[in-house]
């Protein structure tokens, strides 16, 4: 079963210059992309103008991994630490009882646009954390490169979730296909690019829920880049 998420059917919100869309937003009509795929509470693309702050985030529990697609993010934690997350760098992040954490767009002269995956935890109270590396472009040419996962293979961020977190840059006409073990589903979001999956055509922003097919599998139709999350056990209402 596949249920899509087009790009023109996310939640956009702009504040000024900062520009966010949202493939789940909980305040619209009951369906079944409404809140959340499973355990995938939230996938948000964002755009920071430059020198552009983006607030304080209360996301206490949360569990989040941000991919900065283009430019570099600062970060400030209420604890004291801050850190940069450069183009190409994928974090890890979760923020413990109590703790605040503050984003603004380290560039003073271009945009940062950045992708943000948020997964439920399924635990309370654990501390404030944070990882973060770099997956080259060889790295995730043409293959499905894990960048998170719960037991940290290959190198990759370590997660406490169930999930397991792939990016792919792909040159056109390039066949792919990652294997779902029984009960599992996933989340494909195209970053850029097109791609053919089955009979469907999925272009840039568009995203996918995927459950209770054996693979997701698809063709590059222009070279494309894309996250896949695979996540357990399908949610509910698609099984």
């Amino acid at each position: 079963m596949i249920t899509l998420r087009r790009n023109t059917r996310r939640r956009r919100v702009q504040r000024g210059k900062q520009d966010i869309q949202l493939s789940f937003y909980p305040q619209e009509h009951p369906g079944p992309l409404t809140d959340d795929f499973g355990i995938l509470s939230a996938f948000d693309e964002i755009r920071l103008p430059p020198s552009g702050v983006s607030g304080l985030l209360p996301l206490e529990g949360a569990e989040i991994v941000t991919y900065v697609y283009r430019g570099a993010l600062a970060q400030e934690s209420s604890n004291g630490s801050s850190r940069v997350v450069h183009a190409g760098e994928f974090q890890r992040m979760t923020i413990g009882r109590g703790s605040r954490h503050k984003e603004t767009n380290a560039l003073r002269t271009d945009f940062t646009h950045m992708f943000r995956i948020t997964l439920r935890p399924t635990e309370v109270g654990f501390d404030s954390a944070h990882e973060q590396k770099r997956f080259a472009v060889g790295q995730r040419h043409n293959l499905m490169c894990v960048i998170a996962s719960q037991d940290g293979r290959k190198k990759s961020l370590s997660i406490l979730q169930d999930a397991l977190i792939y990016s792919s840059i792909l040159d056109i006409g390039h066949h792919i296909a990652h294997d779902l073990s029984p009960g599992r589903s996933a989340w494909l979001h195209v970053i850029n690019g097109e791609v053919a999956m089955q009979d469907i055509i999925l272009t840039e922003g568009d995203g996918a829920g995927i459950a209770i097919e054996p693979s997701v599998s698809l063709t590059a139709r222009e070279n494309t880049e894309i996250l896949l999350v695979d996540l357990g056990p399908a949610p509910r209402s698609f099984v």
